[in-house]
């Protein structure tokens, strides 16, 4: 049997540090090169084969794994939250780092962290992230906005700002104290700036989603728009890496794992870590879909408070996992979204299949 080298990277802006281990544990190299894909590949290319290589997720991430993938057998890049305690113990430094991450690859003790494979989709789900970032931006600027406005002793909305008449009769309000005009004009002033940053990106959003065929069928389910639906789409990325829909809800925060510890009681519990911008979107697809008077998800929502007595928010989870399942077996089998077909509370969604 042929000797597999393990190959790991701890990987900075300034320098990478590698470290190779054989299969029997044996470290047989260290080196250290600038982070730029040349000089790694050159290191790589110095090891024999089969050669195996990880590295941990993070921002160079994707860049890394699309320009060395092809160089090695396997590639894994792995989750730093299940390496960290095997980091700490012990002395600690890259060389260290890096020896203890491929000690933990020849064992099998990492867990893989998906990649997306083009450079088209990964700039994709960059425009989406950086979407949903501007609009958490011009939330907290409105709010800000308005508690300044609070601490005057006047109590109105964002909403009563967008007018510039409404606004001007807000600020004859206040005080007409130069500093606080000021600061309130330099707050509305950034605060319509992100409007407008966060319209333009929608615009550009909603016609990259028209161009994705999954996406035009996902928008026929109830509560999802284009810009649900290209999120869900992107971050999901290929609907093959969940082998069940309990993965798929673990991942989107919406899934429940178990706590069990000798003869204790067995507590169930959300997931702690997951991908927030699937949960937030599948989370608001649910209160859409539910106050949608004609969804069969709706119908659902009513059972399970009406007649199994669940919380609304219980209730509104559970749909949220019925939406993420239908939109996964959407994808999956190619099927069309057909709300007669969806079954009744508990239990799972069927699709038809389209017609080639």
């Amino acid at each position: 049997m042929a000797t597999e080298y393990f190959i790991a990277l701890d990987v900075h802006c300034a320098f990478t540090e590698l470290a190779v281990v054989t299969t029997s544990g044996k470290l047989v190299k260290r080196d250290r090169s600038d982070t730029s894909i040349p000089a790694i590949a050159k290191l790589i290319d110095g090891i024999r084969k089969p050669r195996c290589l990880t590295f941990e997720e993070g921002p160079l991430a994707g860049w890394l794994a699309r320009n060395l993938a092809s160089r090695v057998e396997r590639l894994v890049v792995c989750d730093p939250r299940r390496n960290h305690l095997v980091a700490k113990d012990g002395d600690k430094d890259d060389p260290i780092d890096a020896e203890k991450l491929a000690q933990l690859f020849r064992g099998g003790y990492l867990r893989a962290v998906h990649q997306t494979d083009t450079l088209d989709r990964a700039l994709v789900k960059q425009h989406v992230g950086f979407y949903h970032t501007r609009v958490r931006e011009r939330v907290r600027q409105g709010n800000q906005l308005v508690a300044l406005l609070r601490r005057q002793g006047v109590f109105v909305s964002i909403d009563d700002l967008i007018d510039d008449a409404d606004r001007r009769s807000v600020w004859r309000r206040l005080p007409q104290h130069k500093t606080l005009l000021k600061d309130l004009d330099l707050l509305w002033e950034e605060y319509s700036l992100l409007t407008v940053h966060e319209a333009t990106l929608r615009s550009e959003l909603v016609r990259l989603a028209r161009r994705q065929e999954p996406v035009r069928r996902f928008v026929d389910v109830p509560g999802f728009g284009w810009i649900r639906a290209i999120t869900f789409y992107v971050y999901i990325d290929t609907p093959c890496r969940f082998h069940n829909k309990s993965a798929l809800w673990k991942y989107c925060g919406i899934g429940l794992e178990r706590r069990h510890s000798g003869r204790g009681p067995i507590k169930v519990r959300l997931v702690k870590q997951a991908n927030r911008h699937l949960k937030n979107v599948l989370l608001g697809a649910a209160k859409s879909a539910v106050a949608q008077v004609d969804s069969p998800f709706a119908d659902k929502y009513r059972y399970w408070t009406q007649e199994e007595g669940l919380h609304p928010s219980t209730a509104r989870r559970n749909v949220a996992r019925s939406l993420a399942a239908t939109l996964w077996s959407l994808w999956k089998t190619g099927g069309e979204y057909d709300p007669a077909r969806v079954c009744g509370a508990g239990r799972p969604t069927t699709l038809k299949r389209t017609t080639s």
